[in-house]
């Protein structure tokens, strides 16, 4: 089943900024919570939409790739390739919602835990028009923190464990009350981790986490394009004691090819061909991403025609259409002239006077007779 546009979903536009997103997510996410529709399946599904829709359009990374992919930056298996991933749940707590909306009134957010959640990271690759095309799997390797393999991750010294802080009781947060509303705010004693560390790691310094180099393999699906992008989760930075990781996006650049340049997903190159072969037709090879591929060439072709090759372009990465080939024909004045050729060529020439000449040079014609009645309005 289509999904529904996410816009559509939490009813904004797509120009909406970030308040209006939140404005719209919590006013339909108190309507539909399912504590507030007991057994109601409908609202639980609308509940699911709502939910799903707002941990896209609310994270500009993520509604970055749904703006220029739609559904299909976030689908698993897509030609092969997963990177594109997100999960959701319908296990949000009503009060979860309460605190969102009322929580900016005094500045507080109740997630503010999660910004122990590893940074994420971006790798510029760059590929020839052939990688970017077929698809190609490539190793990269990049600067980044990893758990720490002496703690694991735990960010104390060996057989020890870290302590679970008593001002908090490893929540993080501490909640308290003003008036009706109920706040939480960060804990002071152990700045929002939930633990107290006595014996630090000595490799990581407490952190959990040290600074390496990672290699990874990366399947680049067919289709990408310059400015595309595709998300590897949690393959960013490890966050600090065991935290969860963050995401590492891959930016791509197409080099220029000496042959063809692209455009979305049409092939375009020029061709050139003898004035022989332009005027009594005949047939040429002409080069596509895939090999040579033979193509009749009719009498009387111009300079500067184009032939369309269907399907012989690029396969869209989001419908999976192929684009076409457009190979442009450019007729080639022959050089280095011998005396006989020049001649032979002069003859051709002096055969075509008169009235002849008009009707072999139908362009040159349209042109010259353009060319005065421009001068002929000029002096009116």
């Amino acid at each position: 089943m289509e999904k529904k546009d996410y816009y559509q979903t939490l009813g904004i536009s797509k120009s909406a900024n970030e308040t209006d997103i939140k404005k719209s997510y919590k006013r339909l996410a108190m309507k539909y919570h399912p504590d507030r529709n007991q057994g109601n399946k409908q609202a639980e599904k609308k509940f699911k939409e709502i939910k799903e829709a707002y941990e896209i359009l609310n994270d500009k990374k993520k509604r970055a790739a749904y703006d220029q992919h739609g559904h299909a930056a976030f689908e698993q298996g897509g030609d092969g390739y997963s990177s594109f991933t997100s999960s959701f749940s319908t296990n949000t707590d009503f009060g979860d919602i309460f605190g969102e909306v009322f929580g900016d009134i005094f500045g507080n957010n109740s997630n503010q835990q999660g910004s122990a959640r590893g940074s994420d990271l971006q790798y510029n690759m760059e590929l020839t028009l052939e990688e970017a095309v077929k698809g190609v799997t490539k190793k990269i390797q990049i600067p980044t923190f990893q758990t720490c393999n002496f703690c694991f991750g735990y960010g104390t010294n060996k057989n020890t464990q870290p302590n679970q802080c008593s001002f908090c009781n490893g929540s993080g947060k501490i909640q308290t009350r003003k008036g009706f509303f109920s706040i939480q705010q960060t804990c002071n004693k152990c700045q929002g981790k939930g633990i107290l560390i006595k014996n630090p790691c000595k490799k990581c310094q407490g952190k959990g986490r040290v600074k390496k180099n990672k290699i990874l393999s990366v399947k680049i699906p067919s289709g990408i394009n310059t400015n595309d992008r595709i998300r590897l989760q949690n393959e960013g930075e490890a966050g600090e004691h065991n935290n969860p990781s963050g995401d590492l996006y891959i930016q791509f650049e197409v080099k220029k090819h000496t042959i063809f340049e692209r455009d979305e997903n049409d092939l375009y190159c020029e061709v050139p061909i003898s004035f022989t072969m332009a005027a009594l037709g005949g047939e040429i090879e002409v080069p596509t991403i895939d090999g040579k591929l033979k193509i009749k060439i009719p009498s009387e072709t111009q300079s500067g025609k184009l032939f369309r090759i269907r399907g012989k372009g690029v396969k869209s990465i989001r419908n999976k259409k192929k684009g076409d080939l457009l190979c442009r024909v450019i007729v080639e004045t022959p050089v280095h002239l011998n005396h006989d050729q020049k001649k032979l060529l002069l003859q051709l020439d002096n055969s075509l006077d008169g009235t002849q000449r008009k009707k072999n040079s139908p362009q040159s014609k349209r042109f010259f007779d353009g060319v005065k009645r421009f001068f002929d309005e000029l002096t009116r």
